[in-house]
């Protein structure tokens, strides 16, 4: 996705859900309905596909990276977002 084009999410205090696949061939958005998949191509150790997934879903949404806090899912494959 290109940067901003989630722009229309980036409301404060909104709770944005994710499903991250790690491991992918590459890093990518995919709005699939009220669903954002996010693939990353970074491992799920240490909090480095997270760390990703955050980077990559603040850009889209046209904010900064400390803009987003992880609400829910730190282990986990479904994450929640809240934008700040």
């Amino acid at each position: 996705m290109e940067k901003g084009e989630l722009a229309h999410l980036a409301v404060a205090g909104a709770e944005i859900a994710v499903l991250v696949t790690p491991k992918a061939a590459r890093n990518r958005i995919v709005a699939e309905g009220d669903v954002l998949r996010v693939y990353v191509t970074a491992v799920p150790e240490g909090g480095k596909a997270t760390a990703e997934v955050q980077k990559m879903l603040a850009r889209a949404l046209g904010v900064p990276k400390s803009g987003l806090e992880l609400v829910r899912g730190a282990t986990a494959r479904q994450k929640v977002f809240r934008v700040g």
